[in-house]
């Protein structure tokens, strides 16, 4: 009996691991006065920052376990995931990912940003989650601040 229920709990444990997730870079869509700047380079820096954060965000989670995605990376470079209507799945396809995942961050000004995630599903490129959230401050800390709360509060809802 008690292999049995050992059996059973294994069992359990393999079925709730969380899905593959091919989690590509975020992008920026600068709609700012100020688009072109040097401003620029510090939030690709914050962008890069944000990629490790929300890998790790998930990670730690039981909504998806982020994959490598270097296999892609030159391909994923080249698209505008946020514009390209769901080409991101394929990448992750490629993958063997059952879930992709896209973000950007839309800057209104220097005091204006939001950050947006999109899940979806890879069988079927479905939108499966999917949350923005305001911050305030271009700043490393209201990108990470942004990002946790977005993760934490809105996108698994």
């Amino acid at each position: 009996m008690a292999a049995a229920g050992m059996f059973a709990a294994a069992v359990g444990a393999v079925a709730a691991t969380p899905p593959a997730a091919a989690v590509f870079a975020f992008s920026m869509d600068d709609t700012s006065l100020m688009a072109g700047t040097q401003a620029a380079a510090a939030d690709q820096v914050r962008l890069a920052r944000l990629d490790a954060e929300l890998r790790d965000l998930l990670a730690q989670g039981d909504h998806a376990t982020p994959i490598d995605t270097a296999p892609v990376a030159d391909a994923a470079r080249h698209d505008n995931f946020r514009v390209c209507n769901g080409c991101d799945v394929d990448l992750a396809a490629k993958l063997g990912a059952k879930l992709s995942v896209i973000g950007w961050v839309q800057k209104v000004s220097q005091l204006i940003l939001n950050i947006n995630v999109v899940i979806r599903s890879v069988p079927d490129g479905k939108v499966v989650h999917a949350a923005s959230v305001d911050i305030r401050g271009d700043t490393d800390e209201s990108f990470s601040r942004g990002l946790a709360y977005l993760v934490k509060n809105r996108l698994f809802l």
